[in-house]
């Protein structure tokens, strides 16, 4: 609350000469890792597990914008304005946020332009039933056919042309908390909704196709200009601790609608607590998409902090 209140701008540099023997530049990308690392402990803390997770009442909200440009041996751009406003009041809880991304790498080829919006709202009868409601819609302007720089491989435009270049969902649904100790907690949540989709075939009006896996590409025409219609989503959250040292949580959102493709998501981690001072967090990740090429994404993270 004083940080939104008055907001404190730090310098870059965190000593005299840090700068140009490039001290500052390791020290914001060591902050990041530990941001980044928090983000994921907290995230499998889950803190909506036991009931409303902000008690802040009224409305409050940031925006924060970054912009870093480079010349010289390196031509990049980088743009981000990201802004959340919340209204607590009572059992109804929601909030808005938006993102907005802009990118260019060292060679001056654009790699992001994504425009997102979202809104998450939910209202809480008591510590076990509620009723939700979710909504997201997003742009990706690189997810076309047309070419991001000269010579680009048909490769990866037809990977572009896969992407969603609009994404977007609204649904309402009730949720309810099938365990809710202190030892495990499980919640679940099922709603129904209205689903849009466009992909970057489906903008461009073709697709690039590889038949015999040669890596020759025949372009196809695709006749329809996007998919829209019934949505539902069904979501499970899971927290167990084995004891103090030891808990685990399982993550999984399903997606699916009439015409676009279905999605799934599983998040499953294990966090250690070796010591006040240790502290591990093991995930595997698997990411579900219909009709891609290859359908099915797995990521294994781990993180680990010690503090001393």
């Amino acid at each position: 609350m004083a940080a939104l209140s008055a907001p404190a701008f730090a310098q870059t540099e965190i000593a005299a000469g840090a700068d140009a023997t490039g001290i500052s530049g390791i020290n914001d990308r060591i902050i990041d890792v530990e941001d980044a690392v928090q983000d994921d402990f907290d995230r499998d803390n889950d803190a909506a597990r036991f009931g409303n997770p902000d008690r802040r009442e009224g409305l409050f909200g940031s925006v924060a914008l970054t912009y870093a440009g480079s010349t010289g041996n390196e031509e990049s751009q980088d743009f981000s304005l990201a802004g959340r406003v919340s209204n607590n009041a009572g059992p109804w809880q929601q909030s808005v946020g938006m993102l907005i991304e802009f990118g260019e790498d060292q060679q001056g080829n654009k790699d992001k332009e994504e425009v997102s919006t979202i809104y998450d709202g939910a209202y809480y009868f008591n510590d076990r039933f509620y009723a939700f409601v979710l909504g997201r819609f997003s742009i990706d302007g690189l997810a076309n056919g047309d070419p991001d720089y000269d010579g680009q491989p048909d490769s990866e435009i037809a990977e572009k042309l896969g992407d969603f270049a609009r994404d977007g969902f609204i649904g309402v649904g009730p949720g309810y908390r099938v365990i809710n100790t202190e030892q495990t907690a499980w919640r679940v949540q099922a709603g129904i909704g209205y689903r849009y989709t466009q992909t970057g075939a489906q903008k461009s009006g073709f697709d690039l196709v590889d038949p015999d896996g040669d890596g020759v590409f025949v372009r196809e025409e695709v006749t329809d200009s996007s998919d829209s219609g019934v949505g539902y989503i069904v979501s499970s959250r899971l927290y167990h601790r084995f004891n103090d040292m030891v808990f685990i949580t399982n993550d999984t959102d399903y997606l699916s609608s009439e015409d676009s493709d279905d999605v799934i998501t599983n998040q499953f981690g294990v966090n250690f607590q070796m010591s006040d001072q240790l502290a591990t967090r093991v995930s595997y990740t698997t990411e579900y998409q219909e009709n891609r090429p290859i359908r099915t994404d797995n990521t294994l993270g781990v993180s680990v902090v010690y503090g001393f």
